[in-house]
């Protein structure tokens, strides 16, 4: 099997799970906590319908329920109320590794978000028993950060929210509230339209016979001209002012 091939068979069959989590601030060192993930399943880049969803109830250092401030309530719309019946972290651990495992996890400033699942494990792991110590996230899964990809691809990082917009799914999710569950599926349309490129090449040779489509054909010395039309006077016009307008608002244009 070829190389190509190869590619081929492993990108259909990889497992990515999108996933994103809400908290009680911006840092896992103060004290903050994770308190929703939300993680959707695709599989041949096509969405399963599987996903893993949990609200979870944070704890201060000192054991005591975490209580978020009302700009961080406005976010995401979790309130101290709402989570004070949910699970501890401690409680929902195994089953969330248990699904993001082996998986590719596919997350928007993934330095935020696996910061703190890091941090979550860490807490776990020293007040556990050794024999129930969790690995770390990159020990488990790979990471796609899109914040990196959309960098590479657009030529600076570009929040969610615009990328919803750039690739036109951002009317696909009601996102009132930024939550977890809400935003990985968003992610999911994002990551799909911005890596939606051609997979593979196929460089054989064919004379017209060959019966893959995709294989490179020669064309006939004695085939017809192309017919060349011109453009009129009044589209060659239309045409100078529109460049001049990219030229005004984006640098010089390729297009002249």
């Amino acid at each position: 099997m070829n190389n190509i091939t190869d590619t081929q068979d492993s990108e259909k069959d990889k497992r990515l799970i999108i996933l994103d989590t809400e908290t009680t601030g911006i840092n896992p060192r103060e004290g903050h906590r994770i308190v929703e993930i939300g993680c959707v399943e695709m599989i041949n880049r096509q969405l399963t319908g599987r996903t893993y969803h949990a609200y979870i109830k944070p704890l201060d250092q000192r054991g005591q329920v975490f209580q978020m401030e009302q700009e961080v309530i406005n976010i995401h719309g979790l309130t101290n109320e709402f989570l004070a019946d949910k699970p501890i972290f401690s409680q929902v651990v195994h089953e969330f590794i248990d699904f993001i495992r082996g998986a590719e996890l596919v997350i928007h400033n993934s330095k935020f978000d696996v910061g703190f699942m890091d941090h979550e494990f860490s807490l776990f792991n020293s007040m556990g028993r050794s024999q129930d110590k969790v690995p770390m996230t990159e020990d488990i899964c790979t990471i796609t950060d899109t914040l990196k990809v959309s960098k590479d691809e657009l030529g600076s990082p570009k929040t969610l929210d615009y990328l919803a917009r750039f690739y036109r799914v951002d009317k696909l999710v009601d996102r009132t509230y930024h939550g977890a569950l809400i935003d990985a599926q968003l992610l999911a349309y994002v990551y799909i339209e911005m890596t939606r490129k051609q997979s593979s090449f196929n460089l054989s040779s064919g004379d017209g016979t060959n019966a893959d489509a995709n294989a490179i054909r020669r064309v006939s010395s004695t085939r017809n001209k192309l017919k060349v039309i011109a453009a009129s006077a009044d589209e060659l016009v239309a045409h100078t002012e529109r460049v001049a307008v990219i030229g005004k608002k984006g640098g010089d244009p390729l297009w002249k």
